[in-house]
C-alpha cells in the first residue's frame, strides 16, 4: 500500500506534531500514514482479516485527511482519531467480520499444549467452543458495547483515548466496557475473561 506522498518525491517530508501534520498538505499528511498505518492495519486485521485491513486502512487516511479541518488541534496524538474513523468504516463490514469470526470457529489450530494426539484433540475442541461463544457474544451486542470492547482488546486504548475515538464521554465508555465483559463472563468459562477477544483475533 502507498501513502499519501506522491510517488518519487526523494525529499522527506518535515516531520511535526500530529496537529501540525493533520493541518499539512498530502506530503505533511503521508507521515502519519508511515507513524500509524502499523497500528491500524492490526486493530482492522484482527477484525476482518489482513487483505481487506489493507482496504480498510487505505480508506482511513484518505477520509481522514478529507476531513482534516474537523481534527481538534489541541489532540497531540492522532491515532485515536484514527481509530475511531477505522471503526466507523468498520461497521459498514460488520456481516463480513462476524463471517470470519464463525470461520475462525470451524478452524481452530491445535494448541501447542500437549503431545498427545489426543489431548491436542480436546484442546481444539475447547478453543473452537470458545471462539464460537465469543463471537456470539458479539453479534448479541449492541454496536457501541462491541466498538468500546474491541477498541480495548485489539487496539490497547485507553478509557480516554476511546472515548476520543468514538466522541462518546468517559463514562461511556466505562459502562459500555464494563456491560460487554459481562456479556462474554456470563457465556464464558468461570476462568475466561476480556482478554479472550483478544486472542481470539490475534
Amino acid at each position: 500500500m502507498t501513502s499519501l506522498r506522491s510517488v518519487g518525491d526523494s525529499d522527506p517530508p518535515p516531520v511535526g506534531s500530529d496537529a501540525e501534520l493533520v493541518a499539512g498538505d498530502a506530503e505533511q499528511f503521508g507521515v502519519l500514514f508511515d507513524r500509524y498505518a502499523p497500528a491500524l492495519h492490526r486493530y482492522c486485521a484482527g477484525r476482518v482479516g489482513a487483505g481487506v485491513a489493507e482496504d480498510v486502512v487505505a480508506d482511513v487516511f484518505c477520509l481522514a485527511f478529507k476531513q482534516r479541518d474537523r481534527y481538534d488541534a489541541g489532540r497531540v496524538n492522532a491515532l485515536p482519531w484514527l481509530y475511531g474513523i477505522a471503526t466507523n468504516l468498520l461497521r459498514r463490514r460488520w456481516r463480513q467480520e462476524l463471517a470470519r469470526y464463525r470461520a475462525m470457529a470451524k478452524v481452530v489450530p491445535p494448541l501447542a499444549g500437549g503431545d498427545e494426539p489426543a489431548l491436542r484433540a480436546v484442546e481444539r475442541t475447547d478453543a473452537a467452543e470458545y471462539v464460537r461463544l465469543i463471537t456470539a457474544a458479539l453479534e448479541q451486542m449492541p454496536r457501541r458495547q462491541r466498538d468500546v470492547l474491541l477498541l480495548f482488546a485489539l487496539a490497547d486504548l485507553d478509557y480516554v483515548e476511546i472515548a476520543t475515538a468514538l466522541g462518546i464521554p468517559v463514562g461511556t465508555v466505562r459502562s459500555a466496557l464494563h456491560r460487554a465483559r459481562k456479556r462474554l463472563r456470563d457465556v464464558l468459562p468461570a476462568h475466561a475473561d476480556v482478554s479472550a477477544s483478544r486472542e481470539m483475533t490475534s
